[in-house]
């Protein structure tokens, strides 16, 4: 058969009515219908996720098999979980998915569960994909990551703060916030602000609530589209410069921001890895015919292509047991220049 190994079902329609990203390749010996699906909970408009697709375009070539991209475009998890219950019905190879909602996607994956399909999971923390039986996980524990976040911010004489969250039905955000407001000795929910995506909605929200709230000494974003809409709401409020702002994940004007010391740090997640060692993980998966998690990570590990994606972009994901986690890592000032060639694209 194929000379990679793989064995997978052949029932799958290659066309959708949603908006699909499909990646093929000359090099690969998977014929058409062998492909897996990667679905996540990114809007059309949140550009952050073209870096998690660049990761799952690479690793599509690198390990020879089809992928499609697909989201709701509003980013409404409840339009995700018609997609992922289509991503049955058409029998592909392998699901990978984010978890914005447990007990939604949940319900979203009983035809991927009933069939048997294999299941990776990324974004975020692990706990959601392991409690979905996701043979894998690769993601940022998210509260881990708030709550070093809020240890830096407390470190420089932070104890009160505004979290920005642009997605409320989402955990992992929620998550973000409470990491962070625990760090610093705070209610987390007091400390949140239900602002939606709209970058000109939060400049206004953040905007008000600080002409409200003169003593904030800190605002925290949770993702770059949303940043500059914190930022613009701060500057209209009249306290550039007077408070402490922290971010989620990075773009080429999250950088030109740290470097000027308009934003302290951002939190980087390594989304590239979200997309590539998905992808590379499920590859292994099907190739091998293997569910162990240590078998996983020592063909990652011992992976020629893997190790010389990771080497061009500067990216250390960290391998534990069936998690790696990509992040935090934290990028200052002291740490641009690594980061900057890639950000938005690789980074």
């Amino acid at each position: 058969m194929e000379t990679n190994g793989f064995r997978i079902a052949r029932r799958v329609v290659a066309t959708f009515a949603a908006v699909t990203l499909i990646t093929a390749f000359g090099q690969s010996s998977a014929t058409a219908d062998e492909r897996f699906v990667m679905v996540s909970h990114g809007s059309d408009s949140n550009v952050w996720w073209n870096t998690v697709k660049n990761g799952m375009r690479d690793a599509s070539e690198d390990f020879g098999v089809p992928v499609d991209y697909r989201n709701p475009p509003t980013g409404d998890t409840g339009d995700m979980v018609r997609i992922l219950e289509q991503a049955s019905a058409r029998n592909y190879a392998g699901v990978i998915t984010t978890v914005p909602n447990l007990e939604m996607i949940q319900k979203g994956l009983a035809g991927v569960k009933a069939k048997h399909i294999p299941l990776v999971t990324i974004n975020g923390g692990p706990d959601l994909g392991m409690k979905l039986g996701a043979i894998m996980h690769i993601g940022q524990p998210e509260y881990d990551a708030g709550k070093a976040a809020g240890e830096r911010a407390k470190a420089a004489g932070i104890h009160n703060f505004l979290c920005v969250n642009h997605g409320a039905d989402i955990q992992a955000l929620w998550d973000r916030c409470k990491g962070f407001a625990d760090a610093i000795g705070v209610d987390y929910k007091k400390s949140t602000m239900d602002s939606g995506e709209d970058p000109t909605v939060i400049q206004s929200k953040v905007a008000a609530y600080l002409r409200s709230h003169r003593d904030t000494q800190a605002v925290l974003a949770l993702g770059p589209d949303q940043t500059t809409g914190v930022l613009r709401g701060i500057n209209d409020a009249g306290l550039n410069g007077k408070v402490y702002v922290a971010t989620f994940d990075l773009s080429p004007d999250i950088l030109k921001a740290i470097q000027s010391g308009t934003i302290a740090f951002a939190i980087d997640q390594q989304p590239y890895l979200q997309g590539y060692l998905s992808v590379a993980a499920m590859a292994i998966v099907v190739r091998d015919k293997t569910t162990d998690p240590a078998h996983i990570v020592a063909a990652l590990k011992d992976d020629r292509k893997v190790a010389a994606r990771l080497a061009k972009y500067d990216l250390k994901p960290v391998y534990t047991g069936s998690t790696v986690s990509s992040g935090p890592s934290f990028v200052t000032k002291d740490n641009l220049a690594p980061v900057q060639k890639y950000a938005g694209s690789y980074r």
